[in-house]
């Protein structure tokens, strides 16, 4: 963070900040709209895409921002950006196309026409990042192996569970441990939530019942998780984790399966109920017997396994650190390793009729369980990511797995596509 951090000046010293574009206009990006302009400097929040440009125009006022204008063309955003002006538009052509833009942000939360932005981003040379989980957990090795082939970075965010334990995990490893376990604290979680038992919650929090019910249901918690793993290079000891309950991280070993932390073999899991109840933690190993005696004086344990954990996740107050990082120094926050290693599963959160349309991520009718890629590949497990929409075309248990076979999916999408070419090009 230090070479960030002096990478940062020097933009601000010669007065050329990152010229940064954002898709998306939800919660996620008033806060990072927000961050931005008024505490990044290095950085210029040039121009806020959606589909809505009204929405985009309100993030910017929410940001302080009162004379954002839209633009139609990549000539008016640049010359805008000469004048350091803020900027919007309904078209992401417009944004992609602009020579001056280094980086851009997604941030809309959907699969479908998230991934299509992002790949556009990622044709068109620039760095992306993204505060998408679900898309990110269903394509991003293929999107990650588009931006290498690109010279560009692809990477989730600081802040976000998946960014803090990937840079727990990097920390610990400079230390010399072998990084056996990662996961997320979670703090409630019941598969069988629905958007109505949260209508009330969400509403208070200023927040879509869809998606607090996916914070809840453990929808999220898989996606995120799978992002994490794809990243470690890690897999799971079995469909939905052991997510064991617990008072308090410290002591969240002994509350796992013997054997479930192996060297040589790492996985992803969660707490329930552990203090400090947010934020990530990683499982440590080392036999090294100096390292043992210090590790048990500064009171971690007896090893050899040994708990690190940061109590904090702030993603839109972190996602500009990750923006510097890939364009100032080339380095991904959190990014798929080189292949897929898990996969947020689609399971039936009622009994399922022919006919039923599956109404996908945070909703009625199915949940995601996180499971490993060659299980979901050789099962014919349908993910979480594209279940929305799908024509469930025979009668599915309640709590079931779905697969393809179970389901008709909708003409023309992209993300079907891109899944297809996603098994090609790592499984051929």
């Amino acid at each position: 963070m230090i070479i960030v951090d002096t990478e940062i000046q020097k933009r601000i010293a010669e007065d050329r900040p990152i010229q940064v574009a954002m898709i998306g206009a939800g919660y996620s990006a008033r806060h990072i709209a927000s961050q931005i302009t008024s505490s990044f400097p290095g950085m210029h929040l040039a121009v806020i895409v959606n589909r809505t440009p009204e929405h985009a125009l309100s993030v910017f006022q929410k940001a302080g921002i009162d004379d954002a204008r839209y633009v139609s063309s990549a000539d008016e955003l640049a010359a805008a950006m000469q004048k350091r002006q803020h900027c919007i538009t309904d078209d992401a052509n417009v944004a992609f196309s602009t020579p001056g833009i280094e980086a851009v942000i997604e941030t809309t939360g959907e699969v479908e026409y998230g991934a299509w932005a992002t790949l556009q981003s990622i044709q068109a040379g620039k760095h992306t990042f993204v505060l998408n989980c679900e898309m990110d957990a269903t394509v991003g090795p293929l999107l990650k192996h588009y931006a290498s082939k690109q010279g560009v970075i692809y990477s989730n965010s600081d802040g976000d569970e998946p960014g803090v334990a990937s840079n727990l995990a990097r920390h610990v490893k400079t230390m010399g441990l072998e990084v056996v376990g990662a996961g997320n604290l979670k703090g409630f979680y019941d598969v069988h939530r629905t958007p109505e038992t949260q209508k009330a919650f969400a509403e208070a929090n200023n927040q879509k019942p869809h998606m607090m019910t996916s914070f809840v249901d453990g929808t999220k918690l898989s996606m995120e998780l799978t992002v994490t793993a794809n990243a470690l290079g890690f897999g799971v000891g079995r469909r939905g984790m052991y997510g064991p309950a617990c008072d308090d991280v410290r002591t969240c070993l002994e509350h796992f399966p013997a054997g479930a932390f192996q060297p040589g073999h790492g996985i992803v899991d969660f707490l329930l109920g552990a203090s400090p109840y947010t934020g990530a933690f990683v499982v440590g190993h080392t036999e090294h017997p100096m390292k043992r005696e210090y590790l048990k004086y500064l009171k971690m344990g007896d090893g050899p396994f040994y708990v690190f954990y940061t109590p904090f996740h702030l993603p839109q107050l972190e996602i500009p650190i990750t923006v510097c990082r890939g364009v100032l120094c080339h380095d991904a926050a959190v990014a798929p390793k080189d292949k897929p290693y898990c996969e947020a599963v689609a399971i039936a959160k009622r009994p399922l009729r022919e006919g039923d349309v599956l109404d996908g991520i945070g909703g009625f009718t199915n949940y995601a369980l996180i499971d490993n890629f060659d299980t979901s590949l050789r099962e014919n497990l349908l993910p979480m990511g594209v279940a929305e929409r799908c024509l469930v075309k025979r009668d599915v248990p309640i709590n079931t797995a779905l697969t393809y076979d179970d389901v008709e999916l909708p003409d023309g999408r992209l993300i079907d596509q891109l899944r297809k070419e996603m098994i090609n090009t790592f499984y051929s």
